[in-house]
């Protein structure tokens, strides 16, 4: 069985916000080949949460991490996203699923802040 990851953002009205979370899991499927990866959306649009726990389940994952597409520890994070996959996982018998933490101060970040701000320099 191969373990699961789903990469969870709040959702948008705008699809080509939501594009961006899928597009964020097919490379990660290219990364990672030996694990099954899902995307959803807390609310706002497909798939939801619930509905990427299940099709991991469905492709025959017994464990899933769950990683939370956001900067910081907020009321999604650390409150909203955990019940939700409390409530998903309750589902299924035996599944073992684990919220990560969102992406925070990791120093690749910084990486990412300095070049995007080094692209808007060079747009002068």
């Amino acid at each position: 069985m191969k373990p699961a990851i789903v990469v969870v953002d709040h959702g948008s009205r705008r699809p080509e916000a939501n594009a961006q979370l899928e597009a964020l899991a097919r490379h990660l499927r290219e990364s990672a080949p030996d694990r099954v990866i899902h995307f959803a959306h807390m609310e706002l649009a497909e798939p939801t949460l619930a509905q990427a726990i299940d099709a991991c389940v469905e492709a025959g994952a017994a464990e899933i991490v769950v990683h939370p597409y956001f900067l910081g520890p907020g009321n999604h994070t650390t409150h909203d996203i955990p019940r939700m996959v409390e409530e998903s996982a309750a589902r299924h018998a035996g599944l073992r699923v684990r919220v990560s933490e969102p992406l925070g101060l990791h120093p690749k970040l910084v990486e990412v802040v300095l070049e995007r701000v080094g692209e808007a320099e060079r747009e002068r």
